[in-house]
């Protein structure tokens, strides 16, 4: 019985094995005669690029002025709208004036009295000159009453200055705007005392149309940009703005002033901007970040950042395919970025196929066929790739019948029963 079963295990086991070798010369030559992979290229043109750097800053305003009062007294009334316009003069606060109201009124009455005393004193003078020319009184007497008048008038002058100081510190009672700007929040309310030159402002006035915009470089940086500039006829002094929310201020800026000092523990200096603000979109505080144009390249090409890849040295290296339809790599010179491309000056030319999909499936020195990117975006071509998955449910249907060979075992042992039976 064993060597039966074995010979009808062999006559089973043959066929099979027959029947493989042609599966397996057929396979090797569908692969011998399969057609070179497809690529997604991207043919590069050569072009002058402006190279820039974005450096982060601050909104400052162009002028700022904290409002403190001259005087001491109680706020009575705030007189302006908070976050509004206001011109230069225009009335902020009253402060209580009934002291120095008082205090005009007694250098009035100082004045007054001192020019009594230089009229009494000037008719004395008068009528002792009269007497000395007659020989009367003596020339000694006199010069005391010249001296008398002299120093009644001089002591006018010195009312006249203190009334006048008076009237300046009841004037100062109102305090006023010294700066056309935007007015900021009220730190004092009324009813607050408040003192002169004190250290709280009462509010801050800011110049917002232009602002400035302060940001900072290394001096290493500066140094080879004053040379690229140096180069350019004129230099190009115009920046643009990049907001906080990745958006681009609508007003190009310029280039005003360079701090002479450099930080010594941060190696970096200030740099000053300065931007039109007509619609009051840069606030004071706001971060930004600035884009400084530095110097312009020629015929450099600007490559997708989706065809450029790292080797392990963590070079950047790229696929082109040559005019063979063979895959070459090329390492590259890579300046700066540029949106969603590389600014590369060296490993690539002009008229370049660039591969950008498909360098998963192959490598240098294949064959492959290139296919140009498309204008339209290639997300539109991926919908159809996802509609297989519904496939897998599919097969626990087909597979079904399946049962059906369990069914035949019970078929089989009726007829090995049935002849006990009989």
């Amino acid at each position: 019985m064993s060597a039966r079963a074995c010979r009808i295990a062999i006559s089973l086991v043959l066929p099979l094995a027959v029947g493989l070798v042609p599966l397996s010369s057929a396979a090797q030559q569908a692969g011998a005669e399969a057609p070179p992979p497809t690529v997604t290229v991207v043919t590069l043109h050569a072009q002058d690029v402006a190279l820039t750097t974005t450096l982060p800053g601050r909104v400052t305003a162009s002028a700022e002025a904290e409002v403190r009062p001259q005087v001491n007294g109680i706020i009575t009334q705030r007189l302006f709208e908070e976050g509004r316009r206001v011109n230069v003069g225009d009335p902020l606060f009253h402060i209580d004036p009934t002291t120095y109201e008082a205090a005009v009124a007694q250098a009035e009455a100082a004045v007054a009295q001192a020019r009594a005393q230089a009229d009494n004193a000037r008719r004395e003078a008068d009528r002792l000159g009269a007497l000395r020319e007659r020989n009367v009184a003596s020339e000694s007497t006199s010069d005391t009453a010249m001296a008398t008048r002299d120093a009644a008038d001089a002591a006018v002058k010195v009312a006249e200055a203190q009334l006048q100081s008076a009237r300046i510190e009841l004037d100062r009672t109102t305090v006023r705007a010294e700066l056309e700007g935007e007015i900021g929040l009220a730190q004092v309310s009324q009813g607050a005392l408040v003192t002169a030159s004190q250290a709280t402002p009462l509010t801050v006035i800011r110049t917002i149309d232009p602002v400035h915009v302060d940001v900072t470089q290394s001096a290493a940086d500066i140094i080879r940009w004053r040379r690229e500039m140096a180069m350019q006829a004129p230099p190009d002094r115009t920046v643009t703005l990049r907001l906080a929310d990745g958006s681009e201020y609508d007003q190009k800026g310029t280039l005003t002033a360079a701090e002479p000092y450099v930080n010594e523990t941060t190696g970096v200096l200030t740099l000053r901007l300065s931007f039109a603000n007509p619609d009051r979109i840069l606030l004071p505080g706001m971060y930004v970040q600035a884009v400084v144009q530095q110097a312009t390249v020629h015929n450099v090409i600007l490559a997708p950042q989706e065809g450029v890849s790292r080797d392990r040295r963590g070079e950047p290296i790229a696929l082109v395919v040559n005019a063979q339809n063979q895959v070459e790599q090329r390492e590259l010179t890579i300046l700066q970025d540029r949106g969603n491309t590389w600014v590369v000056s060296k490993g690539l030319g002009d008229g370049d196929r660039l591969i950008v999909e498909g360098v998963q499936r192959i490598g240098p020195g294949m064959p492959v066929t290139p296919e140009e990117r498309a204008a339209t975006p290639a997300t539109e071509a991926t919908p159809p790739e996802k509609t297989p998955p519904p496939a897998p449910t599919e097969n626990p249907e087909a597979r079904q019948p399946e049962p059906a060979e369990p069914s035949a075992e019970p078929a089989a042992e009726p007829q090995q029963t049935e002849p006990p039976k009989g």
